[in-house]
């Protein structure tokens, strides 16, 4: 069967990332800041339709692909899987000929070979009303230093 001529100069769209609108809708999405975000489109990227629960990402690759340091995309992993978007399935570990090897990444919002349906936590993540502040952050210095200005500073006790 040969092709159609008016299609001979076409090619094909090539691979790319879908997010869902429902994804996008989530309270767990929209509150997310840019890096993370970015990370998951990178983890999505390595999904080609039937690895879910083996998408390999170490720090270091992701990190490169992101232009970032590798320590700087390790918060981001943590922030993906505390809002319940990835899920560790296999943890690294330095292998028997003394390699490293990369964790395996699973997306909560597709089903893997073990899981039928997909989990989809992040759907139900909200987020706290009063976060509790760190005590060496900015905001917080910020309301301590206008607090004590104009009076004598408390005594540490």
């Amino acid at each position: 069967m040969s092709r159609k001529p008016y299609k001979a100069k076409k090619k094909g769209a090539g691979r790319f990332v879908q997010l869902p609108e429902w994804l996008q809708a989530s309270e767990a999405w929209a509150t997310l800041k840019p890096g993370p975000r970015a990370l998951y489109v990178e983890l999505k990227r390595r999904y080609t339709g039937s690895n879910n629960g083996r998408i390999i990402l170490s720090h270091r690759d992701a990190g490169k692909a992101l232009a970032v340091h590798a320590n700087t995309v390790g918060g981001w992993f943590k922030e993906l899987e505390a809002r319940g978007f990835i899920r560790v399935t296999k943890g690294h570990y330095l292998g028997p000929s003394g390699v490293g090897q990369s964790s395996h990444w699973a997306l909560e919002e597709l089903p893997t070979d073990d899981m039928k349906t997909a989990p989809k936590r992040f759907m139900s993540w909200r987020q706290e009303k009063n976060p509790p502040q760190k005590a060496g952050h900015p905001v917080a210095k910020a309301v301590t230093l206008k607090a004590t200005r104009g009076r004598q500073a408390p005594e540490p006790s």
